[in-house]
């Protein structure tokens, strides 16, 4: 039995749905890259839950209150006093949003030629890393490729793959290793806190800074609790503590677990590294007490990170998600198994068997939900993940999915039951639909202004 939301509504913001003639026309003039839509012309938007949170009346209320100042405002030190309590970390820089906090952080740590080793990189770590001369190294464990594996933490690091690297590669080519929880790019999938553990001992054996990209840290706590043996009992808070207890810093996009809007974190213990990336913040976001945002973003996201380790509101964002995969499951829709935290992915590849991933198959199934139902999830395959070989053929994505990802105490269930019913629409006709030619895509997270043509 589903527990019911943990919350009312209060304020309500209405929707229309345009005609599939209307959705259509709209695709075809956005070069079939749902990321050109305007929202207004989305009917139910899954494109990412990045930013899309509806705010608490406290996360308001705390806004309304807090005072503008370049310097030193209170809402700085309510952050503070919060990153302190829940993460453990008393040194950080706040930041407008992750990829400013990986740009940050990569800027004063990666140099030409080094590799950076994660679970997996998401498409704005990734590009970081290679923005800055690095290259980035996927070792998450086998499992995670495999999609209808029901192992519990799939997004776990491949210790022994990491060790490997260090010892091939050397420790002066490796200037942090990162753990991305959850694991986004590989379904949502949590990572263990034994896992956590043993890369901090490994990084500590060679002296190697160790990273969360903690996007989603709440989220994996959960997992933690409600999979890992001897975590049951433990609050939310006491297991959040321990997984960032292990590491030297973390990023942090509080635009997920963080239910707010825009903002995010550099999390550090070291004090040389603090002030290289505060005196760079200066220069590319702003005043460390204001980060680059307005001071009331601060207050809110202070509120946002302390309701998103409260355990009613983390079981009824599981249940809400585990519920479209459910739905979508029990129709034969092949997803990534067990469903993540905050989306459940789609495998276009065995959806859209007929079409080959140089057409783009998970790119194809995103533009036609939009075009059959008006509802936006975002492709996270070749487009997305794929590289270029010397001679500038395309080299697929090991993993070729749609993300349907879902705003934190946004849509009601009624509107999941949409969601599933038009994929599933979709799924009985999916004989019907033809894969895609990608006309352009800038070198760096170029599925962001991609153009197709249909094939």
């Amino acid at each position: 039995m589903r527990e019911p939301e943990p919350f009312k509504i209060k304020m309500v913001e209405p929707l229309k749905n345009l005609t599939r003639e209307e959705r259509r026309d709209k695709i075809e003039k956005a070069g079939y890259n749902v990321f050109k839509l305007r929202s207004e012309d989305v009917f139910i938007d899954l494109l990412t839950d990045s930013g899309t949170s509806a705010m608490s009346d406290e996360q308001w209320g705390e806004m309304f209150k807090t005072e503008q100042a370049y310097a030193g405002s209170d809402s700085y030190y309510l952050l503070e006093e919060t990153v302190k309590d829940i993460f453990g970390f008393d040194k950080f820089v706040p930041v407008h949003q992750g990829r400013a906090a990986e740009n940050i952080l990569f800027s004063t740590l990666v140099k030409e030629g080094d590799l950076v080793p994660n679970n997996m990189h998401f498409d704005t770590t990734k590009a970081n890393v290679k923005h800055k001369g690095g290259t980035p190294v996927n070792l998450v464990r086998e499992e995670a490729y495999q999609i209808d594996n029901q192992v519990d933490f799939k997004g776990n690091i491949d210790v022994n793959k990491l060790r490997d690297l260090i010892e091939d590669e050397g420790v002066d080519k490796i200037p942090l290793v990162m753990l991305t929880v959850t694991n986004n790019t590989g379904g949502g999938q949590p990572v263990s806190m034994e896992n956590i553990r043993k890369v901090y001992q490994l990084t500590e054996e060679y002296d190697i800074p160790f990273f969360l990209d903690a996007c989603r840290f709440a989220e994996n706590a959960y997992f933690i609790k409600k999979r890992e043996k001897g975590y049951n009992e433990k609050s939310m808070e006491d297991i959040v503590k321990e997984m960032f207890s292990y590491v030297d810093g973390f990023t942090f996009s509080a635009k997920k677990d963080g239910l707010v809007n825009i903002g995010g974190l550099i999390g550090l213990r070291d004090d040389e590294l603090l002030e290289r990336c505060e005196n760079l913040g200066i220069i590319i976001e702003g005043f460390p007490t204001y980060g680059g945002m307005a001071c009331r973003e601060l207050s809110a996201m202070a509120k946002g990170i302390r309701e998103a380790v409260e355990y009613s509101y983390q079981r009824y964002r599981h249940q809400q998600v585990k519920y479209l995969g459910d739905r979508l499951k029990e129709e034969g829709v092949p997803i990534i198994e067990p469903v993540g935290g905050h989306a459940v992915f789609i495998d276009g590849e065995s959806f859209l068997p007929h079409i080959p991933k140089k057409q783009f198959p998970a790119q194809a199934l995103t533009v036609n939900l939009y075009i059959e139902s008006g509802v936006r999830g975002v492709e996270l395959g070749t487009s997305a993940f794929g590289e270029k070989d010397k001679d500038g053929n395309i080299i697929p994505a090991e993993m070729e999915t749609m993300r349907l990802a879902i705003p934190r105490r946004v849509y009601t269930l009624n509107q999941l039951d949409y969601v599933a019913r038009s994929v599933i629409g979709l799924y009985k006709n999916r004989e019907d639909i033809t894969g895609l030619e990608r006309t352009y895509a800038p070198e760096l997270l170029g599925h962001f202004k991609a153009e197709f043509e249909p094939v």
